[in-house]
Protein backbone atom coordinates (compact mmCIF):
# COMPACT_ATOMS: atom_id res chain seq x y z
CA UNK A 1 0.00 0.00 0.00
CA UNK A 2 1.38 3.40 -1.00
CA UNK A 3 1.73 5.57 2.10
CA UNK A 4 2.71 9.14 2.84
CA UNK A 5 5.29 9.86 5.52
CA UNK A 6 3.28 12.84 6.75
CA UNK A 7 0.34 11.94 8.97
CA UNK A 8 -1.19 12.17 12.44
CA UNK A 9 -3.15 9.85 14.71
CA UNK A 10 -4.60 10.22 18.21
CA UNK A 11 -6.57 8.14 20.68
CA UNK A 12 -7.63 8.59 24.30
CA UNK A 13 -9.62 6.40 26.67
CA UNK A 14 -9.66 4.74 30.05
CA UNK A 15 -7.90 1.44 30.43
CA UNK A 16 -10.26 -1.56 30.72
CA UNK A 17 -9.57 -1.81 34.48
CA UNK A 18 -10.25 1.95 34.78
CA UNK A 19 -6.95 2.59 36.57
CA UNK A 20 -5.41 4.79 33.85
CA UNK A 21 -6.53 7.58 31.53
CA UNK A 22 -4.32 6.99 28.50
CA UNK A 23 -3.60 9.33 25.58
CA UNK A 24 -1.56 8.22 22.56
CA UNK A 25 -0.50 10.53 19.73
CA UNK A 26 1.67 9.78 16.72
CA UNK A 27 2.77 12.20 14.02
CA UNK A 28 5.46 12.15 11.36
CA UNK A 29 7.09 14.06 8.53
CA UNK A 30 9.30 12.85 5.70
CA UNK A 31 12.80 11.58 6.40
CA UNK A 32 15.27 9.45 4.47
CA UNK A 33 15.34 6.84 7.23
CA UNK A 34 13.22 5.90 10.24
CA UNK A 35 13.85 8.33 13.09
CA UNK A 36 11.53 7.51 15.97
CA UNK A 37 11.21 9.52 19.21
CA UNK A 38 8.99 8.36 22.07
CA UNK A 39 7.86 10.69 24.84
CA UNK A 40 6.24 8.85 27.74
CA UNK A 41 5.69 9.43 31.44
CA UNK A 42 8.84 8.64 33.37
CA UNK A 43 7.04 6.01 35.43
CA UNK A 44 6.43 4.09 32.18
CA UNK A 45 9.75 4.85 30.50
CA UNK A 46 10.65 1.16 30.46
CA UNK A 47 8.00 0.69 27.75
CA UNK A 48 9.78 2.91 25.21
CA UNK A 49 11.42 0.04 23.33
CA UNK A 50 8.14 -1.87 23.27
CA UNK A 51 6.49 1.15 21.65
CA UNK A 52 9.20 1.36 18.97
CA UNK A 53 8.97 -2.37 18.28
CA UNK A 54 5.20 -2.08 17.93
CA UNK A 55 5.54 0.72 15.37
CA UNK A 56 7.90 -1.43 13.28
CA UNK A 57 5.43 -4.30 13.42
CA UNK A 58 2.72 -1.87 12.26
CA UNK A 59 4.70 -1.29 9.04
CA UNK A 60 6.26 2.10 9.80
CA UNK A 61 9.67 1.95 8.10
CA UNK A 62 10.52 5.56 7.14
CA UNK A 63 9.91 9.06 8.40
CA UNK A 64 10.68 11.26 11.38
CA UNK A 65 8.12 9.84 13.81
CA UNK A 66 7.18 11.36 17.16
CA UNK A 67 5.07 9.40 19.63
CA UNK A 68 3.57 10.86 22.79
CA UNK A 69 1.97 8.67 25.43
CA UNK A 70 0.41 10.32 28.43
CA UNK A 71 -0.83 8.29 31.38
CA UNK A 72 -2.89 9.79 34.19
CA UNK A 73 -3.31 7.36 37.03
CA UNK A 74 -6.95 7.34 38.10
CA UNK A 75 -6.54 4.67 40.75
CA UNK A 76 -3.23 3.82 42.38
CA UNK A 77 -2.51 0.14 42.27
CA UNK A 78 0.63 -1.26 43.80
CA UNK A 79 2.67 1.92 43.25
CA UNK A 80 5.42 2.76 45.75
CA UNK A 81 6.87 6.28 45.99
CA UNK A 82 10.45 6.34 47.32
CA UNK A 83 12.34 9.32 48.75
CA UNK A 84 15.97 9.83 47.72
CA UNK A 85 17.16 10.68 51.23
CA UNK A 86 20.66 11.84 50.28
CA UNK A 87 19.40 14.05 47.48
CA UNK A 88 16.76 15.53 49.84
CA UNK A 89 19.40 16.23 52.52
CA UNK A 90 21.62 18.00 49.96
CA UNK A 91 18.69 19.96 48.57
CA UNK A 92 17.59 21.06 52.03
CA UNK A 93 21.13 22.17 52.88
CA UNK A 94 21.22 24.25 49.71
CA UNK A 95 17.92 25.94 50.64
CA UNK A 96 19.24 26.72 54.13
CA UNK A 97 22.45 28.17 52.64
CA UNK A 98 20.33 30.33 50.34
CA UNK A 99 18.33 31.55 53.36
CA UNK A 100 21.39 32.32 55.50
CA UNK A 101 23.47 33.92 52.74
CA UNK A 102 20.83 36.39 51.66
CA UNK A 103 18.91 36.79 54.90
CA UNK A 104 15.72 35.46 53.44
CA UNK A 105 12.54 34.63 55.33
CA UNK A 106 12.63 31.10 56.71
CA UNK A 107 9.62 29.52 55.01
CA UNK A 108 11.18 26.15 54.28
CA UNK A 109 8.55 23.48 54.75
CA UNK A 110 7.76 19.95 53.69
CA UNK A 111 5.71 21.25 50.77
CA UNK A 112 8.54 23.56 49.71
CA UNK A 113 10.93 20.65 49.46
CA UNK A 114 8.31 18.32 47.95
CA UNK A 115 7.96 20.59 44.92
CA UNK A 116 11.26 19.13 43.69
CA UNK A 117 9.98 15.97 41.99
CA UNK A 118 13.55 14.77 41.38
CA UNK A 119 13.74 13.81 45.05
CA UNK A 120 11.20 11.05 44.52
CA UNK A 121 11.18 7.89 42.46
CA UNK A 122 8.15 5.81 41.66
CA UNK A 123 8.52 2.08 41.64
CA UNK A 124 5.97 -0.34 40.24
CA UNK A 125 5.85 -4.04 40.98
CA UNK A 126 7.43 -6.16 38.23
CA UNK A 127 4.18 -8.09 37.84
CA UNK A 128 2.41 -4.93 36.63
CA UNK A 129 4.71 -4.21 33.66
CA UNK A 130 3.03 -6.59 31.23
CA UNK A 131 -0.35 -5.45 32.46
CA UNK A 132 0.51 -1.78 31.87
CA UNK A 133 1.85 -2.48 28.39
CA UNK A 134 -1.36 -4.25 27.40
CA UNK A 135 -3.42 -1.26 28.56
CA UNK A 136 -1.20 1.25 26.75
CA UNK A 137 -0.80 -0.90 23.64
CA UNK A 138 -4.56 -1.02 23.11
CA UNK A 139 -4.76 2.79 22.97
CA UNK A 140 -1.57 3.06 20.92
CA UNK A 141 -3.04 0.60 18.41
CA UNK A 142 -6.08 2.83 17.98
CA UNK A 143 -3.87 5.89 17.37
CA UNK A 144 -1.69 3.97 14.89
CA UNK A 145 -4.76 2.75 13.02
CA UNK A 146 -5.93 6.33 12.49
CA UNK A 147 -2.40 7.38 11.62
CA UNK A 148 -2.03 4.64 8.99
CA UNK A 149 -5.39 5.48 7.44
CA UNK A 150 -4.26 9.07 7.01
CA UNK A 151 -0.96 7.87 5.53
CA UNK A 152 -2.79 5.69 3.00
CA UNK A 153 -5.18 8.49 2.09
CA UNK A 154 -2.36 10.99 1.61
CA UNK A 155 -0.30 8.39 -0.25
CA UNK A 156 -3.13 7.82 -2.72
CA UNK A 157 -3.39 11.56 -3.34
CA UNK A 158 0.36 11.86 -3.87
CA UNK A 159 0.46 8.96 -6.32
CA UNK A 160 -2.49 10.29 -8.25
CA UNK A 161 -0.72 13.63 -8.62
CA UNK A 162 2.56 11.94 -9.61
CA UNK A 163 0.83 9.96 -12.38
CA UNK A 164 -0.94 13.09 -13.63
CA UNK A 165 2.35 14.99 -13.86
CA UNK A 166 4.03 11.98 -15.50
CA UNK A 167 1.31 11.97 -18.19
CA UNK A 168 2.07 15.63 -18.84
CA UNK A 169 5.77 14.88 -19.30
CA UNK A 170 4.98 11.97 -21.64
CA UNK A 171 2.77 14.24 -23.73
CA UNK A 172 5.63 16.75 -23.98
CA UNK A 173 8.04 13.93 -24.92
CA UNK A 174 5.68 12.86 -27.74
CA UNK A 175 5.67 16.43 -29.04
CA UNK A 176 9.48 16.55 -28.80
CA UNK A 177 9.65 13.39 -30.90
CA UNK A 178 7.48 14.95 -33.62
CA UNK A 179 9.56 18.12 -33.71
CA UNK A 180 12.83 16.19 -33.74
CA UNK A 181 11.74 13.95 -36.63
CA UNK A 182 10.55 17.00 -38.54
CA UNK A 183 13.89 18.74 -37.99
CA UNK A 184 15.89 15.74 -39.15
CA UNK A 185 13.66 15.15 -42.20
CA UNK A 186 13.91 18.78 -43.30
CA UNK A 187 17.60 19.19 -42.54
CA UNK A 188 19.02 17.92 -45.89
CA UNK A 189 17.00 20.48 -47.84
CA UNK A 190 17.96 23.31 -45.49
CA UNK A 191 21.60 22.22 -45.56
CA UNK A 192 21.63 22.00 -49.34
CA UNK A 193 20.24 25.51 -49.75
CA UNK A 194 22.68 26.91 -47.24
CA UNK A 195 25.72 25.19 -48.73
CA UNK A 196 24.80 26.04 -52.30
CA UNK A 197 24.36 29.67 -51.40
CA UNK A 198 27.72 29.77 -49.65
CA UNK A 199 29.51 27.95 -52.47
CA UNK A 200 27.85 30.14 -55.07
CA UNK A 201 29.29 33.17 -53.32
CA UNK A 202 32.75 31.62 -53.64
CA UNK A 203 32.11 30.02 -57.06
CA UNK A 204 32.74 26.47 -55.75
CA UNK A 205 30.88 23.30 -56.70
CA UNK A 206 29.73 20.53 -54.33
CA UNK A 207 28.22 17.09 -54.78
CA UNK A 208 24.89 15.65 -53.71
CA UNK A 209 26.74 12.87 -51.89
CA UNK A 210 28.60 15.37 -49.76
CA UNK A 211 25.35 17.02 -48.70
CA UNK A 212 23.79 13.65 -47.84
CA UNK A 213 26.84 12.74 -45.78
CA UNK A 214 26.64 15.95 -43.78
CA UNK A 215 22.91 15.42 -43.27
CA UNK A 216 23.54 11.88 -42.02
CA UNK A 217 26.12 13.17 -39.54
CA UNK A 218 23.62 15.75 -38.25
CA UNK A 219 20.86 13.17 -37.99
CA UNK A 220 23.10 10.90 -35.94
CA UNK A 221 24.06 13.70 -33.54
CA UNK A 222 20.52 15.05 -33.21
CA UNK A 223 18.72 11.70 -32.96
CA UNK A 224 16.96 11.23 -29.61
CA UNK A 225 15.28 7.91 -30.36
CA UNK A 226 17.27 6.02 -27.71
CA UNK A 227 16.55 8.64 -25.05
CA UNK A 228 12.83 8.60 -25.86
CA UNK A 229 12.71 4.80 -25.72
CA UNK A 230 14.43 4.78 -22.34
CA UNK A 231 12.17 7.58 -21.14
CA UNK A 232 9.11 5.57 -22.12
CA UNK A 233 10.53 2.55 -20.31
CA UNK A 234 11.17 4.60 -17.17
CA UNK A 235 7.60 5.90 -17.15
CA UNK A 236 6.34 2.34 -17.52
CA UNK A 237 8.39 1.39 -14.45
CA UNK A 238 7.07 4.45 -12.60
CA UNK A 239 3.51 3.38 -13.29
CA UNK A 240 4.22 -0.15 -12.01
CA UNK A 241 5.86 1.11 -8.82
CA UNK A 242 3.07 3.58 -8.05
CA UNK A 243 0.43 0.89 -8.54
CA UNK A 244 2.24 -1.78 -6.53
CA UNK A 245 1.60 -2.58 -2.86
CA UNK A 246 5.25 -2.09 -1.89
CA UNK A 247 6.95 0.98 -0.44
CA UNK A 248 7.51 3.29 -3.41
CA UNK A 249 9.50 6.26 -2.10
CA UNK A 250 13.10 5.11 -2.56
CA UNK A 251 12.44 3.40 -5.89
CA UNK A 252 10.69 6.46 -7.28
CA UNK A 253 13.49 8.71 -6.07
CA UNK A 254 16.03 6.67 -8.04
CA UNK A 255 13.77 6.49 -11.10
CA UNK A 256 13.29 10.26 -11.13
CA UNK A 257 17.07 10.63 -11.34
CA UNK A 258 17.15 8.36 -14.40
CA UNK A 259 14.29 10.26 -16.06
CA UNK A 260 16.08 13.53 -15.38
CA UNK A 261 19.23 12.17 -17.06
CA UNK A 262 17.34 11.32 -20.25
CA UNK A 263 15.59 14.70 -20.35
CA UNK A 264 18.94 16.47 -19.91
CA UNK A 265 20.40 14.50 -22.83
CA UNK A 266 17.44 15.41 -25.01
CA UNK A 267 17.93 19.05 -24.06
CA UNK A 268 21.62 18.95 -24.96
CA UNK A 269 20.78 17.62 -28.43
CA UNK A 270 17.95 20.05 -29.07
CA UNK A 271 18.58 22.41 -31.95
CA UNK A 272 15.02 23.64 -31.96
CA UNK A 273 13.68 26.42 -29.75
CA UNK A 274 10.35 24.65 -29.31
CA UNK A 275 12.10 21.51 -28.13
CA UNK A 276 14.20 23.57 -25.72
CA UNK A 277 11.05 25.10 -24.22
CA UNK A 278 9.42 21.69 -23.90
CA UNK A 279 12.51 20.33 -22.14
CA UNK A 280 12.28 23.16 -19.60
CA UNK A 281 8.60 22.32 -19.01
CA UNK A 282 9.44 18.62 -18.60
CA UNK A 283 12.17 19.36 -16.05
CA UNK A 284 9.84 21.65 -14.12
CA UNK A 285 7.16 18.96 -13.86
CA UNK A 286 9.76 16.32 -12.99
CA UNK A 287 11.00 18.47 -10.12
CA UNK A 288 7.43 18.57 -8.79
CA UNK A 289 7.33 14.77 -8.99
CA UNK A 290 10.62 14.59 -7.10
CA UNK A 291 9.15 16.72 -4.31
CA UNK A 292 6.11 14.44 -4.11
CA UNK A 293 8.21 11.28 -3.95
CA UNK A 294 10.07 12.72 -0.96
CA UNK A 295 6.86 12.36 1.03
CA UNK A 296 6.22 8.73 0.10
CA UNK A 297 7.37 5.89 2.30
Amino acid sequence: MRKSMTAFGRARRLSPDETMDITAEIKSVNSRYLDCTVKISRMYGYLEEKVKAYLSEAGITRGKVEVYIGVDVVKQKGVEVMLDTEAARSYLAALEALRDTFGLKDDISVMTVARNSDLFTTRKPEDDMDHDWEQIRAVLAEAVEGYNKMREREGENLCRDILKKADGIKASAARVKELSESDIAGYPEKLEKRIKQLLKDFDVETTEQRILTEAAIFADKAAIDEELVRLDSHFGALNEIVNSNEAAGRKLDFLVQEINREINTIGSKAGNAQIAHLVVDMKTELEKIREQTQNLE
